[in-house]
């Protein structure tokens, strides 16, 4: 017995619904994966630069890139000029990004290698290149090699296949549900409503794609294996490194997401055939739920593809190349997937029955595929300005390779301008001699779906040839450097790279030039001019004299004071932090890609005007509805603007009440003699403070009391403890300096 046609619609409905549901949950875990990292990531601070010459060895090298790597397959050796290993490092605990290398004390004068082998984590590109650097003054005999920017040709292979296969998956879905079923679907046809013929040929290019995915993806997983472990694919499979790369890399994250995708998509397509005898109803609401999945699936390649790496506005980025991605597919792979299909739907038709069965698609087709070209071409021009900065950039092998694509997709645009006339002649007459040539349609839409996968595969190439390079590590902005010596003790500093955010802290500490292996160390970083200090961070012992340490403390440019405490004693130096040294995560948008930007945006509202449209003939446009939903709109915006102003402004205050500029600013830098004054100063100058139980408060919220409070309380008192007489103000803040310094002592 059939189930009755009114519980199949609520089952299609119920069964469309949760899908849907389930598909979103689906999209916002793949998109949470991303962050802000680059595929193809390069060099954007390097210390020290390539080919410098230095007066003396730093105490590492340190090398920042625009993405994540993976610590597992990325390393950094140092080599002198003999070949002899001085260093090895790999990625710093505390950030993807860096790749550093501690370097030991003593390093003769002359040149050194710095052999750099990088796993990137967004896309698993592996890049080997070298660097070289001088002690003392500049000599031959070392140099080096750049990395091989060329596509990897197995890499192309299986990236085309894959881009061919997800995107006809995606076209066959997408113009079943616009395209075939509103121009030919008939209530007679009940298992998908198109005739059987048709929805076989349709089930073979769904079961085509889905092996050719599966297929494409497999091989994707050995081939990263492969150059992740330097392996060929029989060690890969025979010592299982491909499951490593699987569950510890964010390749394998990736790759997770997408086989899960094309599985959910596979297990939708299997129910559709399953049910399509008992529930022929559900045929059409699982191909249309299969539609939505793939859209994922594309989220997924885009979330590994150039975009995840936009130094400007990543998201954007990533959300146009995902655009860029699906209108492709409505495109190009609904292009490829109608082509297909139209043989095996025009077999009992002949004649001029046969072209009207031809013109309903085509008619249906082709505002689709005219709003998906439009949106392929603006997002294709952001998508590009997001990485050619130069003319020069355009001589790069990225730079050829979509020039090459570029002239395909002309081609692909010629074409498809001859059906569009070709499908009203009497608006076209000047061109009938041209339009005469593809009126059959059948010949040159097969030329064009041929096209199209040229296409697909010159964007397969393209993803897997690395951007140019922006030469963004090219700034020699100085290392700030300090030197002092603490009673034989010599210390010699660094902060890398020395611009606002994370910074190292290296101290060195020598004494008649043999390394001091148990010293206690520690570091603090004072903005005088805000009356602001970071935390003290303890200088752990690395090796060789060598002590460390990573913080955040730098938050702005300007000169700072750092304060190093070895056991007793104390230096402190005035250390400039640069605004050119900060290692770039984002670049703001300049003039073009702002054009650009507008592009897509207009792009994306012709490509939706036809459901605005839709929309709008069924709104209930009397004067009332229309006063209601205009002053609703216009609240919203007022509410919306009022709250985040509200937001900054509260922010501000915020900030402006905690931390304040300070009306008098500390001018005396608090090393260990403006300790040793102060100390006397508060002795001879503010009588009983020591001995009085008040000073002991004191000392216990120092953590919380600004320079300005303490220079106040020497001028004025403080509870039971009396001013401090006959003290000019340098003095005072010498007490203040050496107050400070007795922190954490209470």
């Amino acid at each position: 017995m059939r189930p009755h046609p009114k519980t199949n619609r609520q089952i299609s409905r119920i069964i469309s619904g949760w899908t849907k549901l389930a598909l979103i949950a689906v999209l916002l875990l793949v998109l949470s994966a991303p962050r802000a990292v680059n595929a193809h990531g390069y060099i954007v601070r390097s210390i020290p630069e390539d080919r410098a010459s230095l007066e003396r060895a730093p105490a590492r090298v340190s090398y920042w890139f625009s993405e994540e790597l993976e610590p597992d397959f990325s390393s950094i050796t140092v080599r002198d000029a003999t070949g002899e290993i001085v260093a090895t490092g790999g990625v710093a605990p505390e950030s993807g990004v860096l790749l550093s290398a501690r370097l030991p004390s003593g390093l003769p004068n002359g040149a050194y290698v710095v052999d750099l082998r990088l796993a990137f984590a967004s896309d698993g590109h592996v890049i080997a290149e070298s660097r070289t650097f001088f002690i003392g003054e500049a000599a031959g005999g070392a140099a080096s090699s750049s990395a091989n920017w060329a596509a990897v040709p197995w890499e192309v292979v299986w990236r085309a296949a894959l881009l061919v296969c997800t995107l006809l998956l995606f076209g066959t879905f997408t113009v079943y549900t616009l395209v075939l079923v509103p121009a030919w679907g008939s209530a007679s046809y009940t298992a998908g409503r198109l005739p059987p013929r048709v929805m076989r040929r349709l089930n073979g290019l769904v079961i085509v794609g889905l092996i050719g995915a599966f297929a494409a993806s497999i091989a994707a997983l050995l081939q990263q294996s492969s150059v992740f472990f330097g392996a060929d694919v029989g060690r890969v499979l025979g010592e299982g490194l491909w499951n490593v790369v699987r569950i510890g890399t964010r390749f394998g994250d990736t790759w997770n997401a997408r086989m899960l995708l094309l599985a959910l998509i596979a297990a939708l397509f299997g129910a559709s055939l399953y049910v399509r005898r008992e529930y022929p109803n559900l045929v059409y609401p699982l191909w249309v739920a299969s539609a939505w999945g793939m859209a994922l699936v594309l989220g997924a390649w885009s979330v590994s593809a150039h975009a995840a790496g936009s130094l400007t506005l990543a998201w954007i980025a990533l959300i146009s190349d995902w655009v860029h991605g699906l209108a492709a597919g409505f495109w190009a792979g609904g292009l490829a997937a109608l082509t297909l299909v139209l043989p095996v739907a025009l077999q009992p038709y002949t004649g001029d029955q046969r072209r009207q069965v031809i013109v309903a698609a085509l008619n249906r087709f082709s505002p689709v595929a005219a709003a998906g070209l439009v949106v392929v071409v603006a997002t294709g021009v952001y998508n590009a300005l997001n990485w050619f900065y130069r003319p020069a950039d355009i001589g790069t092998s990225y730079g050829g390779t979509l020039l090459l694509k570029l002239l395909f997709v002309a081609l692909l645009i010629a074409i498809g301008a001859l059906h569009r006339m070709a499908l009203a002649p009497e608006r076209y007459e000047r061109f009938l001699n041209l339009t005469r040539r593809v009126r059959a349609f059948l010949p040159t839409l097969q030329l064009e779906s041929a096209l199209a996968v040229v296409v697909l595969i010159a964007a397969g190439w393209l993803s897997a040839t690395p951007p140019p390079d922006p030469n963004l590590a090219g700034e020699n902005t100085p290392v700030p450097r300090v030197t002092a010596d603490l009673n034989g003790v010599t210390l010699n500093g660094e902060i890398t790279p020395g611009g606002p955010g994370v910074n190292s802290y290296d101290v060195l500490l020598t004494q008649n030039s043999a390394p001091i292996e148990a010293a206690t160390a520690r570091i603090r970083l004072v903005d005088p001019t805000r009356d602001w200090r970071g935390a003290w961070h303890p200088l752990d012992p690395v090796g060789d004299g060598l002590y460390a340490a990573v913080g955040d403390d730098l938050n702005q440019a300007g000169d700072w004071w750092a304060l190093i405490d070895v056991g007793e004693q104390r230096a402190a130096f005035v250390v400039n932090v640069s605004e050119e040294a900060a290692v770039i995560r984002q670049r703001p948008p300049n003039a073009l890609q702002g054009l650009a930007l507008v592009g897509v945006l207009g792009a994306l509202g012709f490509a939706a005007y036809p459901l605005a449209r839709r929309g709008y003939r069924k709104l209930d446009r009397s004067p009332a509805s229309i006063v209601i939903a205009l002053g609703a709109t216009a609240a919203t915006v007022v509410i919306t603007v009022i709250g985040i102003g509200a937001a900054l402004s509260s922010q501000s205050e915020y900030e402006a009440v905690v931390s304040p500029p300070p009306t008098v600013v500390n001018v005396v830098l608090p090393d260990q003699a403006s300790l040793e004054r102060g100390q006397a100063a508060l002795a001879a100058a503010c009588a009983g403070w020591s001995a009085d139980p008040t000073f002991g408060a004191l000392i216990g919220r120092l953590e919380r009391t600004r320079d300005e409070e303490l220079y106040a309380m020497t001028r004025d008192g403080w509870r039971t403890l009396l001013p401090c007489a006959a003290l000019d103000d340098s003095m005072r803040w010498d007490v203040v300096n050496y107050l400070r310094s007795l922190e954490g002592s209470s």
